[in-house]
């Protein structure tokens, strides 16, 4: 027997199946319409990109533990419900201390029964103060996938009943960086393409840290674009681009970590304009209203912002397809702004109203067209993360702490947070519930079938009738433009990492001058294919690989590292990718083949000769030089940027494990004054810290520290001399893994013991080997001879 479900489900595939061919050959859409595989609140903001949802029916009042209170569930977390056919999908964590662990659960929306779980372990991260889950899942309408981003960069695509289909270490592979408030970007699904962003500090011209966007295949996890739309970012930021059209073009539109407004072709990552408007990154969402203004809101906590109102600039793409992109002033563009501030908790958008909670607690309503302030009314102290939601006529609000618990936070859990339900007018709004509920209230609320679905940073409630409502149908896709003639090429995937001797083929589709798909797959065996230099290139390096006469990229045998970009041609088109090739182990660097031909010119120091790192390791350009030192070249940490004091570095691939690294590595000094400089072994840190006289191994400085802060010194060191650092992780059958660590002043034996040793219960079972350097005091840290080799016995 066919149940209601499964008779959709095959109407869907016959349907796409038996339209396909039509629409190829009419050629007429670029995404064809077909019957969503799920509907309901399938991402952060809802089916509207606005916080607004078009469900009848809500409950106005709710009783803690009453008739309308249908469940709870012990998953806390700062995230989102997301809710599709019956199922929510939701960030959390669980666990303690060295063992916690965030992820994606999967829960029956009726009943609260946790049906799924994926939880992954932090790692390399600053996090602190259980400031995890901040990022929402996403659910794909057309396959019913889910998609999320963890705190450690960790993105992931899985179906319906938890299977991982594919993942990618985005710290690792891009150089994404984390930070201490740890706000973390949820993924967006437009079309064929799942799109993150962040800060990242990658390889080649994506090197210089930036608050960048990528876009990958939703189905295989290849990259597609790579989108660097704002200046020298001040801070991270989780602002969530909302989609649009912009002159027939598909845009996205976000806030960035530079302080900017940006907008970006979502089909190819092309950034077309960018407006600055404040000093500090921008994390709340901006809104698109009437298709001819972005309202943005920004501040910190302890600055003061503003919500502005900025006129979409009337420019042609196109211009900025070949120069570049365009930057606007906001005295040119503002149409208004009204004294709001907000950090982090973002507006909605009702009709022409504006509701957001601004930063001291109070709730308010903005006119769109003019920015005349409504009403104010006060809810609570401060306000972070969450965001109201507008349906049925009323707000749902949830507020950091309940202002009327007068309980004492306990760290980022804290205690109790505020949940109202508010019915707004014109002149004013009235209270119609006001909820204690356990932990405070990071994450926004969600509506689905008639409930509302909340998460504090204890629990995740339900609440809502008994019986479930029908979904209303979701609000219209306007159907594509019909591609113009094929302009450029796009290669799939768009940055490549192999090993000597291995092989990689490429998807090549002609897309239109903006950025719709002509055709799918051009022959591999028909494009001409070459090695390119970009002209902007510091480095200017080739990728020791050649194609083959089926237009595959073979790399070189030869074990060595190498990068660099190449370029495919067909019938006059031209499209660009690049790539990196990691030797196998054993691994070895000394630096001294490299030619010191470039001259400083920060202000921190005289001029002095260097070169840039190795042009393949991860997040070293801008964070490191070669240097001579000592009669040798060395890697030398730079002190010149406090925004990127503290730097990661590297070296191989995310999969690697049973390895173990060594350096020689020094610091800067003196007696008193020392810097930090260590070495990555499967995602853990081992380091000599200056100050502290220590040898430490950690991952997560709040998780896993050995050993903890305010042990007495451990191993004695002096600035301004040579050691030799080494580690390894030995992965047990059990899950668990022991983390080992020697060092040693340089030419003296190799001691036989460990000088410290560190097990971990859930232990991480591999990850790149990298290089450390934290330089807060403006001492350089120095390293030399970097040697990677399988571990005995492995």
């Amino acid at each position: 027997m066919i149940n209601a479900d499964q008779s959709a489900n095959r109407l869907r595939r016959e349907l796409r199946r038996d339209a396909w061919p039509l629409l190829f050959l009419a050629g007429l859409m670029v995404a064809a319409p077909c019957l969503p595989a799920a509907t309901g609140w399938l991402a952060w903001r809802g089916p509207e990109q606005t916080g607004v949802s078009r469900e009848t029916g809500l409950p106005e009042k709710i009783v803690l533990n009453g008739e309308n209170h249908l469940w709870t569930a012990d998953f806390p977390g700062k995230s989102t419900p997301v809710l599709a056919d019956g199922r929510l999908y939701i960030m959390g964590y669980l666990g303690e201390g060295p063992d916690l662990q965030e992820g994606v659960a999967c829960f029956d929306a009726e009943t609260g029964q946790k049906l799924w779980q994926r939880l992954y372990n932090d790692y390399l991260s600053d996090t602190i103060y259980l400031r995890y889950a901040t990022a929402s899942p996403a659910v794909d309408p057309e396959t019913g996938n889910i998609y999320s981003q963890g705190t450690q960069g960790l993105l992931s695509a899985f179906d319906r009943d938890g299977r991982v289909l594919w993942q990618h270490h985005l710290m690792e592979l891009f150089g994404r960086l984390t930070f201490p408030n740890s706000r973390t970007a949820s993924p967006l699904i437009d079309g064929e393409l799942v799109i993150v962003r962040g800060i990242t500090a990658n390889w080649g011209a994506q090197g210089p840290g930036g608050d960048r966007i990528y876009a990958f295949d939703k189905r295989t996890g290849e990259p597609v674009w790579a989108s660097s739309p704002g200046g020298r970012p001040m801070d991270n930021s989780f602002s969530h681009p909302v989609l649009g059209w912009y002159k027939g073009y598909r845009v996205l539109y976000t806030a960035s970590g530079d302080g900017s407004v940006v907008c970006v072709n979502a089909r190819t990552g092309t950034p077309f304009w960018r407006v600055p408007l404040f000093k500090a990154g921008i994390n709340a969402t901006v809104l698109v209203h009437k298709n001819d203004k972005v309202i943005a809101v920004f501040g910190t906590p302890y600055e003061l912002g503003q919500m502005v109102a900025l006129k979409i600039p009337d420019m042609d793409p196109a211009d900025a397809t070949a120069n570049g992109v365009k930057e606007y002033q906001r005295a040119d563009l503002e149409l208004w702004s009204a004294d709001i501030s907000s950090s982090t908790s973002s507006p909605i958008l009702v009709g022409d109203t504006v509701y957001i909670v601004a930063e001291k607690g109070d709730l308010c309503s903005v006119d769109a067209n003019t920015g005349t302030i409504h009403w104010k009314l006060k809810l609570g102290i401060e306000q972070r993360n969450s965001c109201p939601l507008y349906a049925d006529g009323k707000l749902y609000v949830p507020i950091l702490d309940d202002p009327a618990g007068k309980t004492e936070s306990q760290g980022e859990a804290g205690t109790k947070g505020a949940f109202y339900i508010v019915r707004p007018g014109r002149t004013n709004a009235e209270i119609l519930t006001h909820l204690e509920l356990d932990g405070r209230c990071f994450g926004s609320p969600a509506v689905y079938k008639g409930r509302v679905y909340v998460q504090t940073a204890s629990k995740l409630y339900c609440f809502g009738p008994k019986q479930p409502a029908t979904l209303p149908p979701p609000p219209a896709e306007p159907a594509w433009p019909a591609p113009g003639p094929a302009a450029q090429l796009q290669i799939i995937p768009n940055e490549v990492l192999l090993l000597p001797g291995e092989t990689k083929s490429f998807r090549v589709r002609a897309l239109d001058a903006k950025g719709f798909v002509v055709q799918e797959r051009v022959d591999s065996k028909l494009v001409k294919w070459a090695h390119y230099v970009p002209p902007t290139a510091l480095v200017r390096a080739t990728l020791n690989a050649t194609f083959d006469s089926e237009g595959r990229l073979v790399a070189a045998p030869t074990n060595t590292t190498s990068a660099g970009a190449f370029q495919a041609e067909w019938n006059g088109l031209k499209g660009y990718a690049r790539g990196r090739i990691l030797a196998r182990l054993p691994m070895f660097e000394d630096f001294e083949s490299f030619s010191l031909n470039y001259t400083t010119t920060n202000t921190m120091e005289p001029p002095t000769p260097f070169a840039y790192p190795p042009l393949p390791w991860i997040g070293a350009r801008t964070k490191f030089e070669v240097r001579e030192k000592d009669g040798n070249k060395a890697l030398v940490k730079t002190i010149d940027n406090k925004f990127f004091q503290r730097a990661f570095v590297f070296i191989g691939r995310p999969d690697m494990r049973n390895y173990t690294i060594e350096a020689d590595v020094m610091s800067e000094g003196n007696r008193r004054k020392m810097s930090d400089v260590g070495v990555i072994a499967q995602r853990y840190l081992i380091v000599l810290k200056g100050n502290e006289q220590k040898i430490e191994i950690n991952s997560n400085l709040e998780r896993l520290r050995v050993p903890p802060t305010g042990s007495p010194p451990n191993f004695a060191w002096s600035a301004n001399t040579w050691y030799r650092l080494k580690a390894r992780v030995d992965n047990l059958p059990d899950g668990s893994g022991i983390v080992r660590a020697k060092a040693w002043k340089r030419g003296d034996p190799e001691p036989e013991a460990w000088t410290l040793e560190a097990r971990h219960a859930t232990a991480h079972t591999a990850g790149s080997p990298g290089l450390y350097g934290f330089s807060p005091q403006e001492m350089r840290v120095y390293i030399d001879n970097v040697r990677v080799t399988p571990t005995e016995g492995k």
